[in-house]
């Protein structure tokens, strides 16, 4: 491995700017989950489940919007895309604190649609401003600073709003996150070269697939909604139907199974998300709800490291039946540390899980219409996180915390076993 291109490329300044202001961006928004989940339980006395409907969504929301405002990127250039997510983030996040639940709703729901869509234009703007392997080089090295963002924010949230100032760390989200809009607005990276080729393309999309791990286990949404379908085009309502046919003959069994991995995945992450801040919670010890969320957080990033250096590799249904079966144990923790340790073992399966359903997806589908495939795999992450946190809340209200990390790791476990027990059934008729 030559390090010595990391240094070649931190040495320029724009590059530089991009990666570090990048990094900033990330930091509100991976605190903002967190915080909103205590506001909604601690300052507006409401249960989990409908902290987990509030964090759906929002997930929505984002899911909505990433398409649009990538398009809108393209189209009117970046300074236009991006007043819309600079005026929201300051406008909503400063409004969000001081409203009911009823108004809370719509308003993350507009938060998320307007979200400053920092993952992809970082990814693009590296992709224009960064060549060859310089360009791989920077793809990484924003996926490293994605992975120390989202160790930190979750923490930093927790401390914050369990000191009773999650109303003024809503507002700084907002702020603080519409600033970092303002600087990219007068930074102004470039987003597409004048001769686009299809090397950039593909590590383009590399580098989205990353993200989403490198985002893991706390945060995927954001990351997930940046795996939009590459190449597609606008359609008249004539020619829809047969366009649909055409373009989903890629869409096998075995590329559903893989969605159904994905959709587990967000859906235990998420889940999982909640039930540890609702453990904590009730047990007395929210402060220390960032030290938990280190430890998975950590977990997933050694996972990550070792899944990498492995030759081989492991369906991502066996790892997901793993990480959702490790899931379950973490109810039955009766303190911090405890509940920490126990998250080694599912956070180190985490991004093995969603690296191994990529690469599925990467083996599994044609190179022309494997953007396409993405998206679909993004949406089917995003799909499960938007699930999986109101799930586990509602399990929490109605028996207790630790409900909710075996609701989400039962579910998880049931939908591989039935993805296996269906490999196995056409491998027989396969066979016979």
């Amino acid at each position: 491995m030559n390090f010595a291109l990391y240094r070649e490329l931190l040495a320029v300044r724009p590059v530089r700017r991009l990666l570090i202001v990048g990094m900033i961006a990330r930091i509100p928004h991976s605190a903002a989950g967190i915080l909103l989940t205590l506001h909604i339980v601690l300052s507006l006395g409401q249960g989990y489940a409908a902290a987990g409907a509030a964090a759906a969504v929002m997930t929505i929301g984002i899911a909505v919007g990433a398409p649009w405002r990538g398009r809108r990127v393209d189209t009117v250039g970046l300074r236009k895309a991006l007043i819309p997510s600079v005026i929201s983030e300051a406008l909503i996040w400063s409004v969000v604190p001081h409203v009911s639940y009823e108004w809370l709703l719509p308003l993350v729901f507009v938060g998320g649609l307007f979200t400053l869509p920092i993952f992809s234009v970082v990814r693009q703007s590296l992709g224009v401003m960064a060549t060859g392997e310089q360009r791989r080089t920077a793809f990484a090295l924003d996926a490293i600073s994605t992975e120390m963002v989202f160790m930190i924010g979750p923490a930093a949230g927790a401390i914050v709003a369990t000191t009773g100032f999650s109303v003024l760390g809503l507002t700084v989200v907002g702020i603080t996150t519409s600033a970092a809009g303002l600087f990219l607005m007068w930074f102004n990276p470039p987003t597409r070269s004048e001769a686009p080729d299809e090397e950039c393309a593909t590590e383009q999309q590399q580098a989205a697939e990353l993200a989403v791990v490198a985002a893991a286990p706390a945060h995927v949404q954001e990351a997930a909604a940046g795996l939009k379908p590459a190449g597609t085009e606008e359609r008249s309502p004539s020619r829809l139907r047969g366009a649909v046919a055409r373009n989903f003959t890629w869409f096998t069994a075995s590329v559903a199974a893989v969605f159904s991995v994905a959709a587990g995945a967000g859906m235990v992450l998420s889940g999982t998300d909640v039930g540890i801040v609702a453990l904590l919670e009730t047990g007395g010890h929210e402060a220390e709800i960032g030290l938990v969320f280190f430890f998975w957080c950590a977990a997933s990033v050694a996972g990550g490291l070792i899944y990498g250096a492995m030759h081989r590799p492991v369906s991502p249904l066996v790892l997901l039946l793993g990480m959702a079966a490790l899931t379950i144990p973490m109810g039955f923790a009766q303190d911090t540390l405890t509940l920490g340790l126990l998250s080694l073992l599912p956070g180190l399966l985490c991004a093995p899980v969603l690296s191994a359903a990529s690469e599925k997806v990467a083996d599994l589908v044609d190179e022309a219409r494997r953007g396409e495939a993405m998206g679909w795999y993004g949406s089917a992450l995003t799909a499960g996180v938007a699930l999986g946190a109101p799930l586990a809340g509602l399990f929490i209200d109605g028996i207790g915390p630790s409900a909710g990390f075996v609701s989400v790791g039962v579910a998880g476990v049931a939908i591989c076993l039935l993805g296996l027990l269906l490999q196995q059934r056409r491998r027989s008729q396969t066979a016979s």
